[in-house]
C-alpha cells in the first residue's frame, strides 16, 4: 500500500516521522522524502496492506497534515527509481528532485536539509518552517 501526499513545511513531515516512530504496530517499508520549492511530498509504503482501521486512521492523520498528492510524470519516474533501488544521489542527478531522505524514516535527514537550504539562503522559507 501507498500513500503520497503532499506537505506544506519541515514541521509537518516531521510529525510524519514521529507519526511513524510512534506506531511500530504498522507495517513499514520504506518512507520518501522530497523536497519542492513549494512544499514537501511524502511517499510512505507499506509492506503489506493496513487492516482497514489502520488504513482510516493513517489517512484521517494523513489527511490533516496535508493532502493526497498526484505527481508528475518526472515524479513519479523519480518514486519509481528509488523504490527499484536507485541510489539517491543518481535519481536526483537524473530527475533534477531534492531527495531528502529515502528508507527509514529519519528526522535528522530532514532537520540537516533544512539547516544546509537555510544557510545557504541565509533566511528561512516558510516551506522549511
Amino acid at each position: 500500500m501507498d500513500y503520497l501526499y503532499f506537505l506544506a513545511n519541515a514541521s509537518l513531515t516531521l510529525r510524519v516521522v514521529e507519526y511513524l516512530h510512534s506506531m511500530p504496530q504498522l507495517p513499514l517499508q520504506f518512507m520518501t522524502v522530497i523536497h519542492q520549492i513549494d512544499g514537501w511530498v511524502i511517499k510512505v509504503k507499506m509492506k503489506q496492506p493496513l487492516t482497514p482501521h489502520q488504513h482510516g486512521d493513517f489517512r484521517a492523520y494523513m489527511g490533516e497534515l496535508g493532502i493526497p498528492y498526484d505527481p508528475e510524470i518526472r515524479l513519479q519516474m523519480a518514486l519509481w527509481s528509488l523504490e527499484t533501488g536507485q541510489s539517491p544521489i543518481d535519481v536526483m542527478r537524473r530527475y533534477q528532485v531534492a531527495v531528502v531522505s529515502h528508507g527509514n524514516p529519519d528526522k535528522s535527514d530532514i532537520e540537516a536539509f533544512r539547516q544546509q537550504f537555510t544557510m545557504g539562503l541565509g533566511y528561512c522559507p516558510e516551506t522549511l518552517a
